[in-house]
């Protein structure tokens, strides 16, 4: 029991006149009522009440304090409702489509938070990995991985996404550690990835200790075109592949995928958040926008942006 309950019970017994009306009322032992009341004349070092077999009174220090505690619990319960207004007022439906990784792997996870703060929002997500009209699909948001194209649409940056290098320990076994770049040239391979909007597989990169990109050519066997299936190459052991950390967290974590060239990640790609026009945005977009920018922002780095589309 914190000390603004205890206020609240005390005030309850001064009103009453009562310890039996105070814990009625407020349905708590009377026991629990008279420890409340004992505790805050012990924490205050002085005698609150005068009892007697018929009634309590207040004594001139609980006269005192009774006047202050009515003020502090009346701004207390304004504060309340003041939360309790916004709550009420954050509601209807928002349509917002985000990468289907993210989607599954940090938003889901995140939603019982949001949806239990604001109980009248209606969130219907999207996560189909195409390139989406917000405005002919009646779409109020879209989370953008990458470099973005021109566009008339609002932007909302809200950081850098961290990548990494992986590997599978089985292919790490038969194709030796990569110390540093250099030693990708001796036998190496990675996994392709072919971007779904160009059909474009994607060269290796690295940002060097100027932190300018570059790019190398390694043979591959498999080319994919989305994250499951690159993720699930690497997983059997086909090559090396680069990927946003979130994505593959837990294999690292359960030790069926390892980080390789800690020092020569490719580039981080930045998140943006983009909506149809600045003036339309409503007070549910804005609830959004600021939890989920909150929600990522473990999955994010401060470096410089990198040319890569995310898988």
């Amino acid at each position: 029991m914190d000390k603004l309950e205890r206020y609240r019970i005390f005030v309850r017994v001064a009103e009453m006149g009562s310890f039996i009306k105070a814990a009625n009322l407020l349905e708590l032992p009377r026991a629990t009522v008279s420890a409340a009341v004992q505790r805050l004349e012990s924490e205050l070092g002085a005698r609150l009440l005068h009892r007697t077999t018929r009634n309590v009174q207040l004594t001139a220090a609980g006269t005192q304090l009774f006047e202050r505690a009515v003020e502090l619990l009346a701004s207390a319960e304004a504060i309340d409702r003041l939360f309790k207004d916004q709550q009420r007022q954050v509601k209807g439906r928002l349509h917002v489509d985000l990468p289907s990784r993210i989607a599954r792997r940090v938003v889901a996870p995140a939603l019982p938070q949001l949806l239990g703060e604001y109980p009248h929002l209606q969130l219907l997500l999207g996560s189909s990995d195409r390139a989406v009209d917000l405005v002919r699909e009646g779409i109020d948001c879209v989370l953008r991985v990458g470099p973005l194209t021109d566009s008339s649409l609002a932007a909302r940056p809200l950081g850098m996404i961290e990548l990494i290098n992986c590997a599978s320990p089985d292919y790490l076994q038969r194709h030796g550690t990569p110390a540093d770049v250099d030693d990708l040239a001796q036998g190496h391979r990675m996994i392709g990835y072919a971007s779904p909007l160009s059909g474009r597989e994607m060269p290796w990169e690295q940002v060097d200790a100027h932190g300018d990109v570059q790019t190398l050519t390694l043979p591959s066997q498999v080319t994919v075109n989305n994250a499951e299936s690159y993720i699930a190459c690497c997983r059997a052991g086909l090559g090396l592949i680069q990927i946003p950390r979130y994505d593959v967290q837990h294999l690292l974590d359960a030790g069926e995928l390892c980080e390789v060239l800690a020092d020569s990640r490719p580039a981080p790609l930045p998140a943006t958040l983009l909506y149809p026009h600045r003036q339309q945005r409503s007070g549910v977009l804005e609830v959004f926008v600021d939890w989920l920018q909150g929600v990522l922002a473990p999955c994010l780095v401060d470096k410089q942006a990198g040319r890569r589309p995310l898988p």
